[in-house]
């Protein structure tokens, strides 16, 4: 298996998954392997304790550079909220953020990208969306350069 790795640096990208739902979170891990990509995948179920995890300086330091990838709709707070106040947070605000949804909404689309997301992906069907999906993220990080964090 291969890690993504930031082209700068060349350490590997840590991947924040932020998803209330156990099967959709399974399939993107699945996703990841089928790919042989061996990133380190952290998983929170919702917003709030995405901010938790991303406001611990501790854990940010040894998990820099992180691509987030956030469900809209989640208990507590949803994706949309937790974006906005990543945006407006001066030590968050250059996170990589992908939206991973079920939402095919142009108000959610919308919502997403005037929160300056990378990108926005319907996560339609399972499996080969999924792997697609992660190619075609492994094929972003190894030309993006990524912000360097903290």
């Amino acid at each position: 298996m291969t890690s993504l790795a930031a082209t700068r640096t060349e350490m590997p990208i840590n991947i924040l998954l932020v998803e209330d739902d156990d099967g959709d979170a399974k399939a993107v891990v699945r996703a990841f392997g089928k790919a042989a990509i061996a990133n380190n995948i952290h998983r929170v179920v919702d917003g709030v304790a995405a901010l938790e995890f991303l406001r611990d300086e501790e854990v940010m330091k040894s998990l820099s550079p992180l691509i987030v990838l956030v469900d809209i709709n989640m208990p507590r707070m949803s994706g949309h909220e937790m974006v906005s106040q990543i945006r407006e947070d001066a030590d968050l605000h250059q996170h990589v953020i992908f939206m991973l949804t079920t939402s095919k909404s142009n108000d959610d689309r919308a919502t997403a990208y005037n929160n300056n997301v990378a990108g926005y992906i319907v996560k339609e069907k399972a499996g080969q969306d999924f792997l697609n999906l992660v190619n075609t993220l492994d094929a972003y990080w190894r030309l993006v350069e990524l912000p360097v964090l903290r």
